[in-house]
């Protein structure tokens, strides 16, 4: 038994929440079971000196957590002046998962940042920002067409992201800290709805696993993102039917 009592291929309760920044041009409030991260989009009538002139757009990301989105307290990065290695990894991570799906030509000069903030944590947070950081972009993207300012929407799909592990139980799909602090391997999937993969980030904790412990894992990652999808899809629509 999963120390939560879910079923090997089973999500913890997912809910997306729309329009919790109200100054923000696209804003989701994803949880997943004790894991909640905002995520705020928000729209630059320019593009950073590396495109200008290119006509094509950007997306990025930045990531973080309050303090006490942890069991103990986490000091704030800006007091120290810097960033830590994990967040600058984990935001590149999600500036390019939105990337993968965002055609950024169609944009013309026109930045958007997701900032991802933490507000608790209890396994998955990467996870968690991306899949609820694309529902943010899409809703800002709808802005600026229903404003004018784009013909079309520049999204060419979805991308949600899931993690999945080795425990006891063998794999397991979305793991909570519980499981993921304890797991011999864990593996991120950043995938696409139409079957593309944008980046997989595994690690064996203890000993190394094999090719079919990889496909299993690979097989949950599969059956968790699908749901995602379904959820950020009907997020959607209630949110611009509203």
């Amino acid at each position: 038994m999963r120390p939560s009592g879910r079923a090997i291929d089973a999500l913890r309760p997912v809910s997306i929440q729309t329009g919790f920044a109200r100054h923000a041009e696209g804003s989701a409030l994803i949880r997943m079971g004790g894991t909640e991260v905002l995520c705020a989009a928000s729209i630059e009538t320019r593009v950073p000196p590396f495109l200008r002139g290119k006509g094509q757009g950007w997306v990025t990301a930045e990531y973080g957590m309050l303090p006490r989105a942890t069991h103990s307290r986490g000091g704030r990065e800006a007091a120290k002046g810097r960033q830590s290695g994990r967040t600058q990894e984990i935001q590149r991570l999600i500036a390019r998962s939105l990337r993968a799906v965002t055609d950024l030509k169609a944009m013309g000069e026109i930045s958007i940042t997701v900032d991802c903030d933490v507000l608790n944590a209890d396994g998955g947070t990467r996870c968690a920002a991306i899949t609820g950081a694309w529902v943010a972009l899409r809703l800002a993207l709808e802005k600026l067409v229903r404003a004018g300012t784009l013909a079309t929407l520049p999204l060419r799909g979805q991308v949600a992201a899931i993690s999945c592990g080795l425990t006891e139980n063998g794999a397991v799909l979305d793991l909570d800290y519980a499981e993921d602090s304890t797991a011999g391997a864990d593996a991120n999937f950043v995938l696409t709805a139409d079957g593309g993969i944008v980046e997989i980030q595994g690690t064996a904790e203890k000993d190394p696993f094999t090719e079919a412990q990889f496909n299993a894992l690979m097989r949950l990652a599969r059956m968790g993102t699908a749901e995602l999808f379904r959820i950020q899809a009907t997020t959607v629509k209630q949110a611009l039917a509203a």
